[in-house]
């Protein structure tokens, strides 16, 4: 099944920068990054518990209860439940992502994919959110960069947990949609090999963008184009630092990976074009991905993601990025 009549457009917005990520945000400053997306014609909501302990879905859920739930669609996620006892945020344990929402809520976040946590988090998360439904539920973070070598004991829990418990949700039309929300590939490639249950979708963090495409690309991508299995691309500016930032996979740029950004800088400025419209648009010129969720924490972030989106690049672009080996040869690019 595929996820694409779900979706309003090529455009979402991801809500973990609203769980105080990096930074602590006023309140009024991620109502009104949310207002400014709602204003510029995005429909389509990602949070997760895990953003800041359930502070991006509070916040999240505040602003869109002022707007008809019809209008919009919203995807959450499974995996951690969020309890009322507190803890240190900055002593927690995230694998390779440590520190990542030190200014979130104190609230203990406790890893657990059983079908009975999948559904008090379903459960919970409708409250924060302040709905009665989600259209699309993602199992988060199954993978190396929070569990390490204990990743698939975690995605066997989840398998025959969180898997079946969100297949028989969908089949019941409570929800309309699930997949997996992480940022490896290998557990995606291991779902699309299981006989049951098969996902609507994915969400794949950081692994097909400029910078970082090309294990996605070799099986990844074709196999899920095969299956009918739509991705949505998360972080499509690899943490900011396609969009002018400091940030790749949620931690300071190493000098190898700033070098690269220099040099995509250099051809976007001879050929006159935004480096966030090469980001985006590379994103979604797959015929695999269905949308690109860009986070943002500043209301002017969202005009900018949407000029980007409709910039004309020039085909002499790409075809410089590819002569220079900055994008692998067989990546698809946008046609104008």
């Amino acid at each position: 099944m595929s996820i694409k009549h779900l979706l309003p457009g090529a455009l979402g917005f991801g809500t973990a920068p609203l769980g105080n990520m990096f930074r602590a945000i006023p309140d009024a400053e991620a109502a009104a990054t949310v207002e400014a997306a709602w204003d510029q014609g995005i429909r389509y909501f990602d949070t997760a518990p895990f953003y800041g302990a359930g502070l991006s879905e509070i916040r999240l859920g505040d602003v869109l209860a002022g707007h008809p739930r019809d209008d919009y669609v919203l995807s959450t996620k499974v995996g951690r439940v969020i309890l009322d006892e507190a803890e240190d945020p900055a002593a927690r344990d995230l694998g390779e992502k440590g520190g990542l929402f030190e200014h979130g809520r104190p609230n203990k976040m406790v890893n657990d994919y059983t079908a009975d946590a999948t559904l008090r988090s379903i459960e919970d998360s409708l409250k924060r959110l302040r709905t009665d439904r989600l259209d699309i539920v993602w199992v988060h973070d199954v993978a190396q960069d929070f569990y390490g070598d204990a990743w698939l004991a975690a995605y066997e829990q989840a398998r025959t947990g969180a898997f079946r418990t969100l297949d028989r949700l969908r089949d019941e039309g409570v929800i309309e949609a699930w997949g997996l929300g992480v940022n490896r590939v290998e557990p995606l490639e291991l779902t699309l090999d299981l006989d049951e249950p098969q996902p609507d979708a994915f969400l794949l963090a950081g692994r097909y963008t400029l910078l970082d495409h090309d294990r996605a690309l070799q099986r990844l991508l074709p196999a899920a184009a095969a299956r009918n299995v739509d991705v949505v691309v998360g972080g499509p500016y690899s943490s900011g630092i396609l969009a002018g930032g400091q940030h790749f996979e949620y931690q300071k740029a190493p000098a190898e990976i700033v070098a690269k950004v220099e040099r995509i800088k250099a051809l976007v400025e001879r050929h006159g074009v935004g480096i966030k419209s090469a980001a985006l648009q590379f994103s979604l010129a797959h015929p695999a991905t269905v949308a690109a969720i860009p986070g943002a924490t500043r209301p002017s972030r969202i005009a900018e993601d949407v000029a980007a989106l409709g910039e004309k690049i020039p085909a002499a672009f790409w075809t410089d990025l590819r002569a220079e080996k900055l994008i692998a040869e067989d990546a698809p690019v946008p046609t104008a």
